[in-house]
């Protein structure tokens, strides 16, 4: 009586661990057909990785577009940067070069030119400003335009007119000496200087010395000269230098105008050459 009463006790609690593990079992494989769920402590960190993954493309946009700009501005302050280190350089050599002393040497003076050698310049010279005097005193138009050149007592052609004959006067065709040819060529010099002065003051004065009745005398000459000079009507020609020379007669009677002997000639052989042979 006793062994089945402990028979039916163990019988019991056997179908019981059975029926225990047989549920363990089917829960086991309701849990293999469905997905488990995650772990709380995952979930934060998933809801949180788009913001992560956004603030990640913020920055190496952020990374990019400083690049590019540090890029674009190197390349324009490249010239600047290359100036500057060239000019830095220059000035630390210079400094170095002060600190050592090592200044650039001065350079040698010029030899001195041989005296036959500036003689037979200022020959050329004064043969040049003689051209350009007789240029101006064989040329009625010049003398008309600017009488002031041809009247020396006007002071500043009055001066060039002695420095001109002094010069003249020590004039020669061989070198003559290292004395001379130096009193030659500062009489040259002062020549030239004159006659730049007294062109100066020609072109100044013009017409201006004369009263409105010589002045308007003088511009119908000029008028007629230009005329038989240009024209080729030979009838017209002829009467324009006669008219000329009446004209240009008087003014130099009444000391107007002082017409050199040189353009007296040089306008009787054009108006001769004007007359029919």
């Amino acid at each position: 009586m006793g062994h089945s009463r402990h028979a039916t006790v163990h019988d019991a609690r056997a179908f019981a661990d059975g029926r225990r593990q047989r549920r363990a079992a089917e829960i086991r494989r309701a849990r293999r057909g469905r997905p488990r769920p995650l772990p709380r402590r995952v979930l934060p960190w998933l809801l949180l990785l788009p913001l992560f993954l956004s603030g990640v493309l913020a920055l190496v946009s952020f990374v990019l577009a400083t690049a590019v700009a540090l890029g674009l501005t190197v390349a324009a302050a490249t010239p600047f940067l290359v100036a500057g280190g060239v000019a830095f350089h220059v000035v630390r050599r210079r400094i170095r070069a002060r600190s050592a002393g090592t200044a650039p040497l001065p350079g040698r003076p010029a030899a001195p030119q041989r005296p036959d050698v500036v003689w037979r310049r200022s020959l050329d010279r004064f043969h040049a400003l003689a051209a350009a005097y007789a240029t101006h005193e064989c040329d009625p138009m010049n003398v008309l335009r600017l009488p002031a050149l041809s009247d020396v007592t006007v002071p500043s052609t009055g001066r060039f007119v002695d420095a001109f004959a002094h010069a003249q006067a020590l004039e020669s065709d061989a070198y003559p000496g290292d004395a001379h040819a130096a009193q030659f060529v500062a009489a040259v010099d002062t020549a030239e200087r004159a006659w730049r002065a007294a062109r100066e003051a020609a072109e100044r004065i013009r017409l201006a010395g004369l009263s409105p009745v010589e002045r308007s005398t003088v511009e119908r000459v000029i008028k007629l000269l230009t005329t038989a000079r240009d024209s080729d009507h030979e009838p017209e020609r002829r009467s324009a230098y006669a008219r000329a020379r009446s004209e240009l007669g008087r003014l130099d009677a009444a000391g107007t105008v002082h017409l050199p002997r040189t353009a007296r000639a040089a306008l009787d052989a054009a108006a001769r050459g004007a007359l029919p042979a």
